[in-house]
């Protein structure tokens, strides 16, 4: 009996804990590129990209050859057991590619949610204090400390109870909701007036753009701010690179866009081309708060990964993904605001480099339509485009297509956005 997506869905449930959620019930059987085929043997364009981690696409030759390789000469030692140099390498070249005009170090892991415990846990070490300002509308992983700088209490959090203590929200802005840069401060401020002193406060952290939040790009002034704010109270500033890094936002971090370096920064994602890589870089001083034995994992930096991860630092040289990462964004830019002159609802396209966003309100109002949002979603799939929403009232569509995608396949996608809106009025 082949197998269909129904079958293998029936399986799912009966397996799998229903708190693990899947967007589309769709099983994938193979990928290339910028497309996936299921197990029906159905071909889909995908606008999803794992959630930005498949910047240099799926499966890339020179990704895949260098796994290869590794393979056969190690596969796992455990880093603090027996070393090994690719380790060594990608933490030189990622020292390089981070900003910042000091000596840095870096420590990898496996996870996103695993590097932020980290640099939480290193801000700590660093400046002998326990508080963490983060903001609404973050998303910082799904580990009990991640959740608790998360902004969003369902589904990530909900039924689990309260969160640890010592995290304290801040307003990030969104100008297009009403929410200015001093108001964000002023927030910030609030908090050293009534919850905190800044002497209590390790760190500061924020996503340059917010991911789950809508695609919310950091002004710069918030940033350079923050960053003097940081200075002045001893406190420490952690960019969250987890999904704009690798390239997602035209800069191979995002945080070269802001005219400030952060004291730590966080990546995963995409810097491996679908393996679980994940790390934190950051002032070599601050990186070396913790005794020896107080960082690491069992998986963290695994030479497969990292072998991956090198792998695709060369693809960005080679293939110049950087220049393609803006054009990408311009394309899709100009393709969706032809779509919103014919959509009212469309209340806004926004993004850095090819992190784009689509905000979708009510006709005529600033009131999240997540419904609409979600048919566009189930309406692509039946057509063969993989899309994802966000936001926090899930009224955002947001496009994180392989960098490496033809502007052919682009413009197949975004044929497939402008019926699924056609559709809808």
């Amino acid at each position: 009996m082949s197998k269909t997506n129904e079958s293998l869905m029936q399986r799912r449930v009966a397996a799998v804990p229903r708190g693990v959620g899947q967007i589309h019930p769709i099983f994938v059987d193979t990928a290339k590129n910028s497309t996936v085929i299921d197990v029906e043997g159905r071909e889909l364009i995908d606008f999803a990209g794992g959630i930005a981690v498949l910047n240099t696409g799926h499966l890339h030759p020179k990704v895949v050859a260098a796994v290869q390789e590794q393979l056969t000469k190690v596969s796992h030692t455990c880093f603090q057991v027996l070393a090994y140099e690719p380790y060594v390498e990608l933490c030189e070249k990622i020292n390089k590619l981070v900003p910042g005009d000091f000596d840095k170090k870096t420590l990898l892991v496996t996870t996103g949610s695993e590097a932020v415990e980290n640099a939480v846990k290193i801000a700590r070490a660093a400046t002998g204090r326990a508080g963490v300002i983060a903001f609404t509308g973050a998303y910082h992983g799904r580990t009990m400390m991640t959740l608790g700088l998360t902004g969003k209490v369902v589904p990530y959090s909900a039924g689990m109870g309260l969160m640890p203590g010592g995290i304290f929200r801040a307003l990030f802005p969104n100008e297009l909701h009403g929410v200015s840069v001093d108001d964000a401060i002023a927030s910030v401020e609030r908090i050293f007036k009534n919850d905190a002193e800044p002497k209590d406060i390790a760190a500061i952290i924020l996503e340059p753009v917010q991911g789950e939040g809508g695609f919310l790009p950091a002004p710069k002034e918030l940033m350079q701010r923050l960053r003097a704010l940081c200075d002045q109270h001893g406190i420490l500033l952690i960019a969250d690179e987890v999904q704009t890094g690798a390239g997602r936002t035209g800069t191979f971090f995002a945080m070269e866009q802001m005219g400030v370096a952060p004291d730590l920064t966080t990546f995963a994602k995409s810097i491996a081309g679908g393996f679980p890589l994940a790390g934190v870089c950051g002032k070599a001083e601050y990186m070396d708060a913790i005794a020896p034995g107080g960082l690491g994992g069992t998986y963290a930096g695994s030479p497969i990964a990292c072998a991956a991860a090198l792998a695709v630092i060369e693809v960005f040289e080679e293939e110049k993904l950087l220049d393609r990462s803006k054009a990408v964004g311009e394309h899709l830019v100009t393709g969706l605001r032809k779509i919103q002159e014919k959509n009212p609802i469309i209340g806004d396209i926004r993004g850095l480099g090819s992190m784009i966003a689509v905000e979708v309100f009510e006709k005529g109002t600033h009131t999240p339509n997540a419904a609409a949002v979600g048919q566009v979603v189930a309406k692509a799939r039946d057509k063969g485009l993989i899309l994802l929403s966000c936001g926090t009232y899930g009224n955002v569509l947001r496009i994180l297509v392989p960098l490496t995608a033809e502007d052919a396949l682009l413009d197949k996608g975004l044929a497939i956005i402008e019926e699924c809106f056609a559709e809808l009025a």
